[in-house]
């Protein structure tokens, strides 16, 4: 299993996001140049994370996005299940298409934790965490 690369970014626009003084806005260029991404997957990636209720859109001149609650309320899991679905490693977990052997499988049980495991760690770390990690990192040591 592999984080998408959309999720990947989705993660990197949601912290420069969450780094904003609240009530700040980022149109979707500036947020593409900051991400080194396309405007159109910028823009793609924004939408979704509009339509999971993640960020705000506003038009007009003063428009941009914006977060859609406070960054300590977004998980990194919240982010990724947005943009790439539930996670599912293995097909014989819940939402997969299921496996007839699963019932005999000895492996499902080690699915099933690792699965867990990986939901936790995502949903642990806290947008405003990420957010705090990523400016001490642009300051250096």
């Amino acid at each position: 299993m592999q984080i998408t690369r959309t999720a990947d970014y989705g993660v990197r626009l949601m912290t420069r996001l969450a780094a904003l003084p609240p009530g700040t806005r980022m149109t979707v260029a500036d947020l593409a140049r900051d991400s080194n991404a396309s405007v159109a997957f910028t823009g793609k990636i924004l939408q979704r994370l509009a339509g999971a209720r993640l960020v705000v859109s506003h038009r007009g001149f003063e428009g941009g996005f914006e977060l859609a609650r406070p960054a300590e309320s977004i998980s990194m899991l919240d982010i990724v299940s947005a943009l790439d679905g539930p996670l599912r490693l293995n097909e014989c977990l819940p939402g997969g298409s299921g496996c007839d052997r699963s019932a005999l499988c000895n492996a499902r049980d080690v699915w099933v934790r690792a699965q867990a495991a990986l939901a936790a760690v995502l949903s642990a770390q806290s947008l405003d965490r990420l957010a705090v990690s990523t400016a001490q990192n642009r300051r250096g040591p």
